[in-house]
Protein backbone atom coordinates (compact mmCIF):
# COMPACT_ATOMS: atom_id res chain seq x y z
CA UNK A 1 0.00 0.00 0.00
CA UNK A 2 2.82 2.19 0.97
CA UNK A 3 4.55 1.56 -1.88
CA UNK A 4 1.82 1.92 -4.19
CA UNK A 5 1.24 5.46 -2.69
CA UNK A 6 4.60 6.34 -3.05
CA UNK A 7 4.94 5.57 -6.39
CA UNK A 8 1.39 7.73 -7.14
CA UNK A 9 2.93 10.86 -5.40
CA UNK A 10 6.44 10.31 -7.79
CA UNK A 11 4.60 10.34 -11.10
CA UNK A 12 2.16 13.41 -10.30
CA UNK A 13 5.64 14.97 -9.23
CA UNK A 14 7.05 13.88 -12.26
CA UNK A 15 4.31 15.03 -14.37
CA UNK A 16 3.77 18.32 -12.69
CA UNK A 17 7.30 19.06 -13.37
CA UNK A 18 7.13 18.24 -17.01
CA UNK A 19 3.88 20.51 -17.69
CA UNK A 20 6.14 23.43 -15.85
CA UNK A 21 8.18 22.81 -18.50
CA UNK A 22 5.22 23.66 -21.33
CA UNK A 23 3.41 26.72 -19.28
CA UNK A 24 4.43 30.03 -20.04
CA UNK A 25 4.80 32.85 -17.95
CA UNK A 26 1.83 34.21 -17.89
CA UNK A 27 -1.46 33.37 -15.70
CA UNK A 28 -5.09 33.78 -15.18
CA UNK A 29 -6.79 32.37 -11.91
CA UNK A 30 -10.90 32.29 -12.13
CA UNK A 31 -13.28 30.68 -9.78
CA UNK A 32 -17.14 30.06 -9.09
CA UNK A 33 -18.84 29.07 -6.35
CA UNK A 34 -22.02 27.74 -7.45
CA UNK A 35 -25.40 26.05 -5.47
CA UNK A 36 -24.52 22.15 -6.38
CA UNK A 37 -22.08 19.71 -4.72
CA UNK A 38 -18.65 19.32 -6.00
CA UNK A 39 -19.95 15.38 -7.04
CA UNK A 40 -22.82 17.00 -9.52
CA UNK A 41 -20.49 19.84 -11.10
CA UNK A 42 -17.45 17.35 -11.47
CA UNK A 43 -20.36 15.28 -13.49
CA UNK A 44 -21.10 18.47 -15.88
CA UNK A 45 -17.40 20.12 -15.75
CA UNK A 46 -14.94 16.83 -15.46
CA UNK A 47 -15.22 15.15 -18.21
CA UNK A 48 -12.34 16.60 -21.32
CA UNK A 49 -14.93 16.19 -24.24
CA UNK A 50 -17.85 17.92 -22.63
CA UNK A 51 -16.95 21.59 -22.81
CA UNK A 52 -19.53 22.21 -25.60
CA UNK A 53 -22.06 21.55 -22.50
CA UNK A 54 -21.16 23.93 -20.46
CA UNK A 55 -19.04 26.71 -22.36
CA UNK A 56 -21.40 29.24 -24.15
CA UNK A 57 -18.56 29.72 -26.87
CA UNK A 58 -17.93 26.32 -27.78
CA UNK A 59 -20.41 24.64 -29.98
CA UNK A 60 -18.80 20.98 -30.83
CA UNK A 61 -16.31 18.60 -28.89
CA UNK A 62 -14.95 16.05 -30.84
CA UNK A 63 -12.28 13.21 -29.58
CA UNK A 64 -9.90 12.89 -32.70
CA UNK A 65 -7.38 10.49 -30.04
CA UNK A 66 -7.81 8.54 -27.37
CA UNK A 67 -10.74 7.92 -24.00
CA UNK A 68 -12.77 11.52 -23.24
CA UNK A 69 -10.90 11.25 -19.56
CA UNK A 70 -7.48 8.93 -21.08
CA UNK A 71 -4.14 11.11 -20.37
CA UNK A 72 -3.00 11.62 -23.92
CA UNK A 73 -6.68 12.26 -25.79
CA UNK A 74 -7.33 14.82 -27.77
CA UNK A 75 -10.36 17.30 -28.52
CA UNK A 76 -11.18 19.42 -31.17
CA UNK A 77 -13.56 22.41 -29.99
CA UNK A 78 -15.39 24.16 -32.39
CA UNK A 79 -16.14 27.49 -31.49
CA UNK A 80 -19.43 29.89 -32.87
CA UNK A 81 -17.58 31.77 -34.97
CA UNK A 82 -16.03 28.64 -37.14
CA UNK A 83 -12.85 28.57 -35.67
CA UNK A 84 -11.31 25.47 -33.69
CA UNK A 85 -9.13 24.65 -31.07
CA UNK A 86 -7.07 21.54 -30.71
CA UNK A 87 -6.33 20.73 -26.86
CA UNK A 88 -4.67 17.29 -25.06
CA UNK A 89 -5.52 16.17 -21.76
CA UNK A 90 -2.21 15.54 -19.69
CA UNK A 91 -3.74 14.48 -16.58
CA UNK A 92 -7.16 13.59 -14.57
CA UNK A 93 -7.38 13.67 -10.81
CA UNK A 94 -10.48 12.02 -9.65
CA UNK A 95 -9.56 12.35 -5.99
CA UNK A 96 -9.36 16.09 -6.20
CA UNK A 97 -11.88 16.27 -9.34
CA UNK A 98 -9.38 18.14 -11.61
CA UNK A 99 -7.84 17.58 -15.01
CA UNK A 100 -4.83 19.09 -16.88
CA UNK A 101 -4.90 20.19 -20.49
CA UNK A 102 -2.85 21.84 -23.12
CA UNK A 103 -3.59 23.74 -26.19
CA UNK A 104 -1.83 22.19 -29.33
CA UNK A 105 -3.07 24.36 -31.78
CA UNK A 106 -5.57 27.42 -31.53
CA UNK A 107 -5.99 30.99 -33.69
CA UNK A 108 -5.84 32.48 -30.02
CA UNK A 109 -3.08 35.25 -29.42
CA UNK A 110 -1.27 33.18 -26.90
CA UNK A 111 1.39 29.57 -26.69
CA UNK A 112 2.69 27.15 -24.45
CA UNK A 113 -0.60 27.42 -23.08
CA UNK A 114 -1.66 24.74 -19.98
CA UNK A 115 -4.56 24.63 -18.02
CA UNK A 116 -6.22 22.95 -15.00
CA UNK A 117 -9.91 22.91 -14.33
CA UNK A 118 -10.57 22.03 -10.35
CA UNK A 119 -13.89 21.24 -8.54
CA UNK A 120 -13.64 21.47 -4.71
CA UNK A 121 -15.79 21.92 -2.07
CA UNK A 122 -17.11 24.97 -0.28
CA UNK A 123 -19.44 25.83 2.55
CA UNK A 124 -22.98 24.46 2.61
CA UNK A 125 -22.27 21.90 0.42
CA UNK A 126 -21.65 23.63 -2.59
CA UNK A 127 -18.88 23.87 -4.98
CA UNK A 128 -16.30 26.24 -6.30
CA UNK A 129 -15.19 25.50 -9.91
CA UNK A 130 -11.48 26.82 -10.24
CA UNK A 131 -9.92 27.54 -13.98
CA UNK A 132 -6.70 28.05 -14.05
CA UNK A 133 -3.56 28.31 -16.44
CA UNK A 134 -0.17 29.77 -17.95
CA UNK A 135 0.77 30.73 -20.92
CA UNK A 136 3.04 33.27 -23.12
CA UNK A 137 1.70 36.06 -25.60
CA UNK A 138 1.59 35.21 -29.45
CA UNK A 139 1.30 38.19 -31.68
CA UNK A 140 -0.24 40.19 -28.69
CA UNK A 141 0.29 42.33 -25.51
CA UNK A 142 0.68 40.07 -22.66
CA UNK A 143 -2.59 42.66 -21.34
CA UNK A 144 -4.01 41.74 -24.44
CA UNK A 145 -3.38 38.07 -24.20
CA UNK A 146 -4.20 38.14 -20.79
CA UNK A 147 -7.43 39.67 -21.56
CA UNK A 148 -8.66 36.87 -23.86
CA UNK A 149 -8.08 34.16 -21.72
CA UNK A 150 -9.77 35.37 -18.57
CA UNK A 151 -12.63 36.52 -21.08
CA UNK A 152 -13.01 32.93 -21.72
CA UNK A 153 -13.08 31.90 -18.47
CA UNK A 154 -15.80 34.38 -17.27
CA UNK A 155 -17.95 33.36 -19.84
CA UNK A 156 -17.88 29.81 -18.71
CA UNK A 157 -17.61 30.57 -15.30
CA UNK A 158 -21.16 32.79 -15.69
CA UNK A 159 -22.81 29.96 -17.60
CA UNK A 160 -22.38 27.37 -14.90
CA UNK A 161 -23.20 29.92 -12.36
CA UNK A 162 -26.35 30.46 -14.38
CA UNK A 163 -27.01 26.40 -14.66
CA UNK A 164 -26.76 25.79 -11.33
CA UNK A 165 -28.03 29.18 -9.03
CA UNK A 166 -30.80 28.82 -10.96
Amino acid sequence: MLSTMIKTSLSIVLLTSAMASFAGDLTVTKNVTVNASPDTVWKMVGDFNHLDVWHPVVVASQLTHGGCQANGAVRLLTLGNGATITEKLMATNYADRSYTYMITESPLPIADYVSTITVSEAADGKATVTWNSSFDANGATDEEAINTISGIYDAGLNSLDKHFNK
